[in-house]
């Protein structure tokens, strides 16, 4: 019996063909393999319209390369494909726009102000929630700065901590300034006049590359390190939602996130909360809440925007142990849990989705053979009715 594929979209980096995760894919593919499952690796660059065939690249275990191939289109899709800014990104919409009708594994999610405003209209959520708001110019700023001492602002389709900017106003009215550059480089701080504000943001064009303001929390290790915390949230073999696992990120020296591509690094979200709170009661009731919330997340937004296979969650604790969500990634890296030691959750977090795929082709099975049941049974049904049966010409 022909084995199910699994297709992983992809985006190329540059124009040499660089994968930003070969890695993994390489590991998928191998785990796929002892699963019953082919993995392809495919960009919309790939794909041969016309013939409705992919040039695809494909690992071969044995001889540890990859090879092309062409190929037919897959079983499924499992969509990893993030924001770029380049003509490549089209192209990706464009498939998506031909190919809409395919079996994926998860849909695209929107930009992260959308779904801030989608989970706050819950009751559920709505109390994890920073305020947010988006920014049209530096009154809004300034406004947020009035109620809130310290304010995040993000661009809405960022990642990785690009572009982030971190203003804290002191007791004195001035304002201190850190962040990242959109090459992620981190911004020497910077402390000016609330007057000074409106010029010194002039540069970043918040406008134009569709920023977000949200409220700061201050979570300052007695290093002075920011911290916060990933959550893995995938569907398990059974097609049922799961916290695969979480991890405490602690950002490097002199930045304002906790990214590990900014420097950053992980360790095990239980050891940083005992850090962090200072009731170990306290911690065991807080990662219990917070992975209740996470898969209630999860279970939500697949209502709002269709199948999804995993999310990751960016939450931020306070010293009372109070949780927030900072952000939702729908295309998370899975290092986190390599960098804190956990090489079991790691290996769940490449499997699952591959155990997912199962399920789901197993689905679509079923019910094929359901329809096909159907089908047949009316057939006989009406054939061996004389009322239904046609007159013969005497």
């Amino acid at each position: 019996m022909t084995q199910p594929v699994l297709g992983i979209l992809t985006l190329y980096m540059n124009e040499n063909g660089h994968l930003e995760e070969r890695d993994i894919y390489q590991k998928m593919t191998v785990a796929g393999r002892k699963l019953g499952l082919n993995v392809i690796v495919f960009t919309p660059k790939d794909v041969n319209y016309q013939l409705n065939r992919i040039h695809s690249l494909v690992y071969e275990p044995e001889e540890r390369k990859w090879k092309r191939k062409w190929t037919s289109f897959p079983s499924m899709i499992f969509d990893r494909c993030r924001i770029q800014r380049t003509y490549r990104f089209e192209q990706l919409r464009q498939f998506r726009k031909s190919y809409g009708h395919l079996t994926f594994l998860n849909r695209p999610l929107r930009n992260k102000m959308t779904i801030h405003r989608i989970l706050n209209k819950d009751a559920r959520f709505k109390s994890y929630l920073p305020v947010s708001r988006m920014v049209d110019g530096v009154q809004d700023v300034s406004e947020m700065l009035r109620k809130y001492p310290l304010l995040y602002l993000k661009p809405i389709n960022g990642t990785g901590g690009r572009g982030i900017l971190r203003i804290e106003r002191k007791r004195d009215g001035s304002l201190l300034i850190q962040g990242r550059d959109l090459s992620r480089r981190i911004i020497n701080p910077k402390r000016i006049s609330a007057a000074s504000l409106s010029g010194y943001l002039s540069g970043w064009d918040l406008k134009g590359n569709r920023y977000l303001a949200q409220q700061g929390l201050q979570l300052k290790l007695p290093t002075g390190r920011v911290h916060d915390y990933r959550m893995l949230v995938q569907k398990n073999g059974e097609g049922q939602w799961q916290v695969t696992g979480c991890a405490g990120r602690v950002g490097a020296a002199g930045s304002v996130t906790s990214n590990l591509h900014g420097g950053g690094h992980a360790v095990p979200m239980e050891t940083l909360l005992k850090q962090w709170l200072s009731s170990e009661e306290r911690v065991t009731e807080v990662i219990a809440e917070a992975e209740q919330f996470g898969v209630g997340v999860a279970q939500y937004l697949e209502l709002c925007y269709g199948r999804l296979c995993e999310l990751a969650l960016d939450l931020a604790i306070d010293q009372k142990g109070r949780i927030w969500m900072l952000e939702v990634n729908p295309k998370p890296a899975r290092e986190v849990f390599v960098q804190a030691g956990d090489k079991e959750t790691y290996r769940k977090a490449i499997v699952r989705p591959l155990e997912y795929a199962l399920w789901l082709h197993g689905q679509k099975k079923q019910r094929k053979t359901k329809r096909n049941s159907a089908v047949t049974a009316a057939a006989e049904e009406k054939g061996s009715n004389p009322a239904a049966a046609p007159m013969r010409e005497a």
